[in-house]
């Protein structure tokens, strides 16, 4: 599953380059078929940017309640608790087991 998620991760960055780009041609091309000024094409970038920040934090926040849902677990929280795990197993004297795939 982690795995799946990491595709679905670089394509939505692939899908957003690609978005910048063909976004940056288009404002070029009505600048040059004079339909938009250089200053109102300049403040279009940040106005893109500032919704697509809007657009990723609601994005995030939905991954966030799918992963909560689903009962996935953050590497940092599993980090954490195998450092537990290996501490606690320390204190009891237990000999680490090898994992199994």
């Amino acid at each position: 599953m982690e795995d799946t998620l990491k595709k679905l991760l670089y394509a939505g960055v692939g899908l957003a380059a690609e978005a910048t780009e063909k976004f940056e041609k288009s404002l070029n091309e009505l600048v040059d078929k004079g339909k938009l000024n250089d200053s109102e094409a300049k403040k279009k970038p940040d106005e893109f940017l500032s919704k697509t920040a809007d657009k990723r934090k609601e994005f995030e926040g939905k991954f966030n309640e799918f992963v909560e849902k689903h009962g996935y677990s953050k590497n940092a929280d599993v980090a954490e608790l195998r450092k537990r795990v290996e501490d606690l197993e320390s204190k009891l004297g237990v000999k680490k087991a090898k994992a199994t795939a």
